[in-house]
């Protein structure tokens, strides 16, 4: 199922042995960490259907977004050197740990096991993911990422992932390198997602939750609406009736700790709200969602607290602080 010995899971192809305990840009070695677990209600309604998504959020990351809105998880020596922010909240596990908060979600009705961000755990993941099916998991498995996955990670995943959830944050390499530190990831992204759609056709249950298929995720960052309109533009060239677009319009400044990068200091505004949808008209891009346009930042996660989102978004079913699973 892949190995952490000279690391070659992301495009970044690190090289180090995280077996032996060193860490790659993503700031893990081989252990398997995690931040929380729980129903969460905010996801697409495709994925959320009746019973909400099983997300499962892990610690570290191969990119370092300077927007993060998940820092306090995702940030480890990409932008932090002399410490491991993410490790202060999230949790060593091991298989069994990991098919067990996977089965709990299934008894508490999640349409789907949601993983966030783990494209530097394949390996572990796929492990705890066939422990998990022998002992009972039979919803659909999500693969939540960043887009920024390897031809390695995508193959150890291929037969334990249902549907892929992926951003497509930007083809520009310049504003990937900006924000992202990661100057490749336009041609990473769109290589991953080529793979993913071949990998999974489109497929729903009567209630319209997917079962089968691909979700792309983008970003819009104020001011950078052109940036916009060259992954709509490539949406509709690549994916149309292979996939399903999702607009996200929760882009908030965030305030990370040590990070010097400039950044957009405001939301999305209602005039760049409504060109995206002529956007869409424009490239004929009608299957999808767009988040409502909103100015409350509530919902944004505090992974230090046991339920890092407001209750009417998340039930918690695991915290790194907690232990076990709660039944």
């Amino acid at each position: 199922m892949g190995t952490y010995e000279n690391c070659q899971l992301c495009p970044r192809h690190c090289g180090v042995n995280r077996e032996a305990g060193q860490r790659g840009y993503c700031g893990e070695t081989a252990e398997l960490r995690i931040a929380f677990a729980g129903i969460h209600n905010g996801e697409e309604p495709s994925l959320k259907g009746r019973g909400g998504s099983g997300t499962i959020f892990l610690s570290g990351c191969n990119l370092g977004c300077a927007f993060c809105q998940c820092f306090q998880i995702s940030h480890g020596r990409g932008l932090f050197e002399k410490k491991l922010i993410s490790h202060e909240t999230s949790r060593a596990v091991d298989t069994g740990e990991f098919a067990e908060i996977c089965l709990t979600l299934q008894e508490k009705g999640a349409e789907n096991i949601n993983i966030v961000t783990g494209s530097h755990a394949a390996p572990a993941i796929a492990k705890g993911f066939e422990a998990a099916r022998l002992q009972g998991l039979v919803i659909p498995a999500l693969w939540n990422s960043s887009g920024y996955d390897g031809a390695e990670t995508l193959d150890i995943l291929e037969n334990f992932v249902d549907v892929y959830m992926p951003d497509l944050k930007t083809l520009d390499s310049s504003i990937a390198a900006k924000f992202s530190n990661a100057p490749d990831y336009p041609e990473h992204a769109a290589a991953a997602i080529l793979k993913m759609m071949e990998y999974r056709e489109l497929r729903f249950d009567q209630n319209d939750v997917m079962l089968s298929g691909v979700i792309i995720r983008h970003l819009i960052i104020p001011g950078f609406l052109e940036n916009t309109r060259q992954v709509l533009k490539w949406f509709a060239e690549n994916c149309i009736g292979r996939a399903q677009i999702s607009l996200m319009t929760q882009y908030t400044p965030a305030k990370i700790p040590g990070n010097k990068t400039t950044i957009p200091e405001r939301l999305v505004s209602n005039e760049e709200y409504e060109e995206v949808f002529s956007i869409l008209d424009e490239f004929g891009i009608y299957d999808g969602f767009c988040q409502e346009l909103t100015s409350d930042t509530i919902w944004l996660p505090d992974f230090n607290r046991p339920n890092p989102f407001p209750p009417g978004i998340s039930e918690p079913v695991w915290h790194w602080a907690n232990g076990a699973p709660v039944l």
